[in-house]
């Protein structure tokens, strides 16, 4: 694809925006239209938790509750699926409003972005990813900008491989994918549970050694007994996994040997090549199986390097991570020179295999793509004009 770039006197984001979809529209991908009001389940289920407390949320006549579309990638991924293209390769390019609070901030902006479904040459689709989002950059006249990646599948797959408790596994994904520390969680989870006896110390008994739908099993049976569906809002499930992780820790500590294997994993940081070879020497010290997602990373760095990608200017992170619960492998960000960690991106996204199924397909649906922040992305594209200018 060759990006045209939009002038730098263009009046507005609008106009910048309009120059960024007729680039993506030479790439082959397809204009999308998705609906402003959206189910609000699955953003509710689905997303991180900073889009889950910015919805703005309604109800139908019928009692359904509807949200104001927080981004695109959902309301996108559930339209190709209600279409006869739906399994099928397919692209799909977008631009429109999304609405979030932000404190202070305009809660209406524009997004525009790519989604890539079908496509089962995963490593070469991620590449292609990256290399549209930094083409589009270039649309917006902005070319200095650092590339932050990461791949949560090398995170579960070191999770799976330490043949963990089910509880934990699900604990510490969860808090990966939410950006929050891991260090405080995880040495929480290595001190034995102190002496003293818990009110619901029979449960927890009862719970010992239980997997979740055992734990969902008599959760249910004890509320249905007392004449319940849910205590203080939370329901069924919710109280079942509280319960299963509480007695999995009174049971005993993550391994010592766990914990180190994990701080090792995380410290891994810098090049992407270099990174690789780090991975694999952990994965030899530790005796445990990361062959093929570390095979996925390589293939991936040397697809992306074919595109055109400077990968020595790609800073490759396993604590990278977007906040958001739907991301299953490659994930990525680019920012402006010299912006801090907190800084809103210019455009970030990642793979998503397993949103199709969540949202009601049949059969898993490979699923990528990213989301241009506009606002971001031209009050940059203006600050580089006028020191070009200057």
């Amino acid at each position: 694809m060759t990006a045209t770039a939009a002038s730098p006197g263009a009046a507005g984001s609008a106009a910048w925006a309009d120059a960024l979809l007729l680039s993506f529209a030479q790439g082959g991908y397809v204009q999308a239209h998705p609906a402003i009001l959206q189910p609000a389940e699955p953003f509710l289920d689905l997303s991180g938790e900073d889009i889950r407390k910015s919805l703005y949320l309604t109800t139908d006549a019928s009692g359904e509750e509807l949200c104001l579309r927080p981004d695109l990638t959902i309301p996108v991924a559930r339209d190709y699926l209600a279409s006869p293209s739906a399994g099928k390769p397919a692209g799909f390019s977008y631009l429109g409003p999304v609405f979030r609070y932000r404190g202070g901030r305009p809660s209406e902006f524009l997004q525009a972005g790519i989604e890539s479904f079908g496509r089962q040459d995963r490593a070469a689709a991620d590449a292609e990813m990256l290399a549209l989002a930094l083409e589009a950059t270039a649309a917006f006249g902005v070319r200095d900008v650092e590339v932050r990646t990461g791949d949560v599948a090398l995170f579960n797959a070191l999770i799976d491989a330490l043949d963990l408790y089910p509880v934990w596994r699900r604990r510490l994904i969860k808090d990966f994918n939410r950006k929050v520390s891991l260090t405080e969680d995880i040495e929480r989870l290595t001190l034995a549970t102190a002496p003293g006896r818990n009110e619901y110390e029979g449960v927890l008994a009862a719970l010992a050694g239980s997997d979740r739908k055992a734990a969902l099993a008599l959760v249910a049976d004890l509320m249905s007994i007392a004449g319940t569906t849910n205590v203080g809002g939370r329901t069924v499930a919710e109280i079942a996994d509280r319960f299963l992780e509480q007695s999995t820790l009174k049971a005993g500590a993550l391994p010592r040997d766990a914990l180190d294997i994990i701080k090792r994993f995380l410290a891994i940081a810098g090049d992407p090549n270099e990174s690789a070879k780090q991975l694999r020497a952990l994965a030899s010290d530790a005796k445990l199986d990361l062959d093929a997602a570390i095979d996925q990373l390589e293939s991936r760095i040397g697809l992306m390097a074919a595109r055109g990608v400077d990968t020595k200017m790609t800073r490759f992170s396993t604590s990278f991570g977007r906040g958001l619960d739907y991301y299953t492998g490659f994930e990525f960000e680019l920012h402006g020179k010299g912006k801090g960690n907190g800084a809103e991106p210019l455009m970030g996204g990642g793979r998503y295999d397993g949103l199709m199924t969540q949202l009601g397909s049949p059969t898993p649906i490979p699923a990528v793509g990213f989301s241009v922040w506009i606002e971001a992305l031209t009050e940059l594209g203006q600050s580089s004009a006028q020191g070009s200018a200057a």
